[in-house]
C-alpha cells in the first residue's frame, strides 16, 4: 500500500513498484484538502500497477528513477501483448535476436537501426506501418550516399530492409496483423565484377612484392581463401604431412569465429607452391604466433592495413588496374577451371554448396570448359567413326 508522508512541511509519497521502494516529493504542503488530494491520485496509481498499465512518467515527469522504470515499463508493454509502437519492438526484438548472431553482425544490425530504421519509424504503431511507407523508405535510401560520395548500391540498400522485414514478419505474428511485407521483392544486384589476374600477372605480383609478404600472397593466389579466413589462419590448421589447410575459423572485425556456415568449414588440399609458402612462413611466424600470418610482434594481419601498404602500392608499381584484394579468390577459381580440375573439386576448395556459382560467375573466363558450339562432340564422332573407317578399309 502506498502512504502520504511528510518531510519539511512538504508531502511525499512512499510506495512500492516493481519490488523497489519508492518516494517520490511533491510541491504541497501538508494540509488537510492536499492529503485528500493525493489520496485520489493514489488510488488512481495504485488500480494501474495492478493492471498492469501504470506509466512512470506519466505521475512523476522529473523523477532520477524516470530513466529506469521507462525501459521495463517498454517491454512490459511489448510482451503483455498491446501492440507497441516500432521503437519498442525494435528493443525487443534485437533482444531476442542478438544471441543468434555474430558480433560482428549484432553491430551492422544495431547500425541499421540506428541510423537509418529507428529515424524513420520509431514512433509509428508496428501495425500501421504501409505497403507504400516501405516502398517509400526504401526510395529515400537508394538517394543516400556512402563514404564514397556513391549512392548506396542495391546490395547495401537489401541489407538495411532486411531487419525491417524481420521485424515486421514477427510482429505480424506475434499480434495478429497483415505484414504490409506483401510482394515486396529485393532490389536486384548487379552480377559480382569478376576481375581475375592471368597467370603472367600473378608471376609478377608474387615476384615483385615485398618478401615477407610472398608467401601470403602465393597462399591467397593459389586457395582462393577469402580475407578473413587466410587473416584468421592459425597453425593448429595447418596440416604439412596430409598436405591440407583446415577452414574452421575466420577473423572478422579484429575476432576469431567460426566459419558461418557448413560450407565454408572445409579442407584445401595444398599444392607445391602453397606447401613450399607455408613452410617459407614457418620459420618466421611459427615461433612468435598462432597466426600463421602476422605482424613482426605476433598479432593478426588488419587487412586495411595491408591492403593499403603492401597490396596496392604493388599494382600501382606493376602498372596493373587496381582491383581489390578478393580478385585473389577469383584468380583461384578460373585457374583451377582453365587447367581442367573437376568444377565439384573446386566448390568445395571455395566453399561453396554446388557448382552453380563456379559456372555462373565464371564460365566467361574458361571458354574450353563451357563452349556450347557442338565442337567437343563432333570431335568425339569424329574420333569414334573414324576408327570404324580404319576397320572397313582393313577388311
Amino acid at each position: 500500500m502506498a502512504s502520504i508522508r511528510s518531510r519539511s512541511g512538504k508531502l511525499f509519497l512512499d510506495f512500492r513498484y516493481k519490488k523497489q521502494r519508492c518516494r517520490e516529493a511533491t510541491s504541497l504542503t501538508d494540509t488537510a484538502e492536499n492529503r485528500r488530494r493525493l489520496n485520489s491520485v493514489i488510488k488512481r496509481m495504485e488500480a494501474e500497477i495492478t493492471l498492469g498499465t501504470f506509466v512512470y512518467g506519466k505521475y512523476f515527469p522529473n523523477s532520477p528513477k524516470l530513466e529506469q522504470f521507462s525501459a521495463q515499463e517498454k517491454f512490459s508493454r511489448v510482451t503483455r501483448g498491446d501492440i507497441p509502437m516500432f521503437g519498442d519492438f525494435a528493443d525487443l526484438w534485437f533482444l531476442e535476436k542478438s544471441p543468434e548472431w555474430r558480433n560482428s553482425h549484432i553491430r551492422s544490425v544495431r547500425g541499421h537501426l540506428d541510423r537509418h530504421i529507428l529515424p524513420r519509424f520509431r514512433n509509428v504503431v508496428i501495425s500501421n506501418i504501409t505497403k507504400a511507407e516501405i516502398l517509400q523508405f526504401r526510395s529515400h535510401l537508394t538517394k543516400l550516399t556512402g563514404k564514397t560520395e556513391k549512392h548506396l548500391s542495391a546490395s547495401t540498400v537489401n541489407h538495411i530492409m532486411t531487419p525491417l522485414r524481420m521485424m515486421l514478419t514477427e510482429a505480424a505474428d506475434r499480434y495478429g496483423f497483415t505484414s504490409p511485407w506483401r510482394n515486396i521483392q529485393p532490389l536486384k544486384v548487379p552480377k559480382t565484377c569478376v576481375e581475375p589476374f592471368t597467370l603472367e600477372e600473378v608471376q609478377q605480383i608474387i615476384a615483385t612484392v615485398r618478401p615477407d609478404y610472398k608467401p601470403y600472397y602465393t597462399v591467397r593466389f593459389f586457395t582462393g581463401l577469402r580475407t578473413a579466413e587466410i587473416d584468421g589462419l592459425k597453425w593448429k590448421n595447418v596440416d604439412f604431412e596430409r598436405r591440407q589447410i583446415l577452414i574452421h575459423e575466420a577473423l572478422v572485425l579484429g575476432e576469431t569465429v567460426q566459419t558461418k556456415n557448413d560450407g565454408s568449414f572445409r579442407t584445401i588440399q595444398m599444392s607445391q607452391q602453397v606447401f613450399d609458402a607455408l613452410k617459407v612462413q614457418e620459420k618466421f611466424s611459427r615461433p612468435i604466433s598462432e597466426y600463421v600470418f602476422c605482424g613482426i610482434y605476433g598479432k593478426a594481419l588488419l587487412h586495411r592495413n595491408v591492403s593499403r601498404r603492401v597490396w596496392y602500392p604493388v599494382l600501382k608499381y606493376l602498372g596493373m588496374k587496381l582491383r581489390r584484394p578478393y580478385q585473389t579468390r577469383h584468380t583461384a577459381a578460373t585457374l583451377w577451371l582453365a587447367s581442367g580440375e573437376n568444377p565439384e573439386w573446386i566448390a568445395r576448395q571455395m566453399g561453396h554448396s554446388s557448382t552453380e556459382m563456379l559456372f555462373t560467375v565464371y564460365s566467361r573466363y574458361v571458354p574450353n570448359l563451357t563452349r556450347q558450339d557442338g565442337s567437343a562432340f563432333e570431335r568425339l564422332l569424329d574420333s569414334h567413326f573414324s576408327e570404324e573407317k580404319k576397320g572397313t578399309k582393313h577388311e
